[in-house]
């Protein structure tokens, strides 16, 4: 095992109806005027915005709104957001959404004190440090920007999607999170959702740490709920049981807990962003046709992992590692499918993709080579690409 720190500051609020708490967290991180952002309307439409309007009247707090965050969060609603804040001074973040939503927050709340260009962050030009303070009344449960210090966002300027990792100025101060309010969720929403969920559990999982025994029980466990808690989800939309374990498995995927003690990929992650970025797919999905294409190419540079995860997860019984990482793809497979996730780039709604264009951006954003599981270098990630075709 690695050395490691590690410290999650947000406090989780999680229960039917806790909406109602939003406007005391928000005056207790001493916000008397927020930004509140918010996606394309369901929020609004479901009465949600409203409930948190008034916990926001009752407690004193004024507020300005950044609505119409997309899906694939882009640079210029960060942009516009800054310049929102300065103009209004506000003091604080308060996102009501799912990850696109919390990103852009957290990009406003890191832009607003910094003094260039905010993308110098995502570029790699500065280290940021401060930030204003963000809270969240979660929609989605699936990016578990909630309770990360990351951020993805795309430079529309060649179409960059790039993941700032921080350890401490990014994460949200609070975190509202009430099951009740997924229960409309639309089926492929969902079942995204659960992909993109299990994807971060598994850029950490795949890891070339030994002896990471407690980790990598946590990670299993955590899939092995998500992967019974799905078909239920799935079937049973209002089921609030259901629901809440799902939202729940999603903050424990990507807080930081799964990954203490070892080194982490991000290699399918990386792929991903650059379909999501030329091509505008939905993230959980793309990560559905991504992940079994990278763990079939890795079967046959380091199964023993990927062999492990499939008895441990999904019972496989093979002895040889690598006819046991093969059949870990076909049940991960099995179950993508189950809950109505694509599989190819052709089902992901891609035909003809350019994988040159997508080789050349994933090697212009990520590095040469990258992946500390196994480097990729542009043979390897053309190769995982096709894969997917």
């Amino acid at each position: 095992m690695d050395n490691f720190s590690y410290c999650s500051p947000t406090r989780y609020v999680f229960g039917r109806g806790v909406e109602k708490e939003t406007g005391r967290l928000t005056a207790a991180m001493g916000c008397g005027k927020v930004l509140m952002v918010s996606g394309g309307g369901s929020a609004r439409r479901s009465g949600l915005l409203s409930r948190v309007e008034d916990s926001l009247r009752e407690a004193g707090v004024e507020w300005v709104e950044l609505t119409g965050i997309r899906p694939n969060p882009t640079d210029d609603r960060v942009r516009e957001g800054i310049g929102l804040c300065r103009r209004e001074r506000v003091e604080g973040i308060l996102a009501v959404g799912g990850g696109s939503v919390i990103d852009t927050a957290k990009a406003i709340a890191g832009g607003v004190p910094y003094e260039g260009d905010f993308w110098d962050f995502w570029a790699g030009k500065a280290v940021m440090e401060t930030a204003l303070p963000v809270g969240v009344v979660l929609t989605i449960p699936a990016a578990g920007s909630e309770g990360s210090g990351n951020s993805v966002i795309t430079k529309l300027d060649g179409m960059h999607k790039i993941s700032l990792r921080t350890d401490m100025a990014l994460r949200p101060r609070f975190a509202i999170m009430n099951p009740e309010v997924t229960f409309t969720l639309p089926p492929y929403q969902t079942a995204s959702g659960i992909a993109d969920m299990m994807a971060h559990i598994m850029e950490r999982y795949f890891t070339t740490t030994e002896e990471v025994e407690t980790t990598d029980r946590i990670a299993e466990g955590v899939l092995k709920a998500i992967i019974a808690e799905a078909p239920r989800v799935m079937a049973e939309p209002t089921n609030y049981d259901a629901r809440a374990n799902i939202m729940w498995a999603g903050t424990l995927a990507h807080n930081g807990i799964c990954g203490c003690g070892r080194r982490e990929d991000w290699s399918s992650h990386g792929l991903e962003h650059e379909l999501s970025a030329v091509y505008g797919v939905t993230h959980g999905a793309g990560l559905a046709v991504v992940f079994p294409a990278w763990m079939t190419f890795m079967a046959e540079k380091k199964p023993a992992k990927i062999a492990q995860f499939g008895r441990r997860v999904f019972g496989v019984e093979e002895s040889d590692n690598h006819s046991a990482a093969l059949e870990a793809v076909d049940c991960l497979k099995v179950f993508f499918k189950s809950i109505s996730l694509p599989l190819t780039l052709n089902e992901l709604g891609i035909e003809n993709a350019d994988i040159e264009l997508l080789v050349q951006k994933f090697h212009e954003d990520k590095g040469l080579p990258f992946g500390p599981y196994h480097p990729l270098y542009p043979e390897d990630t053309s190769a995982i690409y096709k894969l997917m075709e």
